[in-house]
């Protein structure tokens, strides 16, 4: 089975103290093709100016992945039952909440894909909602998660 590498690395300012749980969260998250990520802790875990808004945080990727791998399994599919999709946006939302052990986790994911089409064969609503289903069906993060992930697809 194939690896899938990421390096992530943080370092500590100069000057900067680090016992007093004051250092700065922000890190890079580099990748096998040559992408880097800015990222840092959320701001919600970890007040400014030791956190960066403007920066990806491991919740929002970690809801993201379930998302992208989502849309990609729906393309596919998509591909394969003859229909053009020629858009598609999803407004993702993770959760944050106790788990049944108490410990703070990320226990649902609400995804919301818009897919729009083009060409001479447009799918039905039914359709559209099988195709997500079976996209859910397939996606490696969903299987490999324990929060909840609910689909809600946009159809007309």
């Amino acid at each position: 089975m194939p690896n899938h590498d990421a390096t992530i690395h943080w370092q500590l300012a100069d000057g900067e103290a680090f016992t007093d749980n004051r250092y700065s969260r922000n890190h890079s998250w580099s990748f096998d093709g040559g992408s880097v990520v800015i990222a840092s802790a959320s701001p919600s875990v970890v007040p400014v100016p030791m956190s960066s808004p403007a920066a990806v945080d491991p919740e929002e990727a970690f809801v993201a992945s379930v998302s992208s791998c989502h849309m990609l399994w729906f393309l596919s599919i998509a591909a394969k039952r003859g229909f053009v999709v020629t858009a598609y946006t999803d407004a993702a939302r993770g959760t944050m909440a106790r788990n049944a052990n108490g410990k703070m986790a990320i226990t649902r994911i609400d995804l919301s894909p818009d897919a729009r089409f083009g060409g001479d064969r447009v799918p039905s609503d039914d359709e559209i909602t099988a195709m997500h289903h079976a996209a859910h069906e397939e996606c490696f993060i969903a299987h490999s998660i324990l929060a909840e992930v609910v689909c809600t697809p946009v159809t007309r």
